[in-house]
């Protein structure tokens, strides 16, 4: 799952560093689940991702030193014929 052709959103573009989307990505290559859910914070001079999935149950945290952290909450959804990153406001 979610080795389909990679969209995403505007906000995305406009919110996510280009470095913590290629990080989300990878995260949800293997995952079982269409709905991957990650929950990004900032934490000192790196950023804090939480990733979620409910079918099977699955957390992660990973910190990622980066220079530009941000807080959001983003999904990846994989539908079988594309993957979508977006963030949780525009669903």
């Amino acid at each position: 799952m979610f080795r389909n052709p990679h969209y995403l959103t505007k906000g995305v573009e406009a919110t996510i560093p280009i470095l913590i989307q290629l990080c989300l990505w990878d995260f949800a290559t293997d995952m079982e689940d269409s709905l991957q859910i990650f929950e990004l914070f900032p934490e000192g001079k790196s950023q804090r991702i939480i990733h979620k999935q409910e079918q099977p149950e699955y957390r992660k945290e990973y910190l990622i030193p980066c220079s530009q952290s941000v807080t959001a909450k983003v999904y990846i959804i994989d539908d079988e014929t594309h993957s979508t990153m977006l963030l949780a406001e525009e669903y």
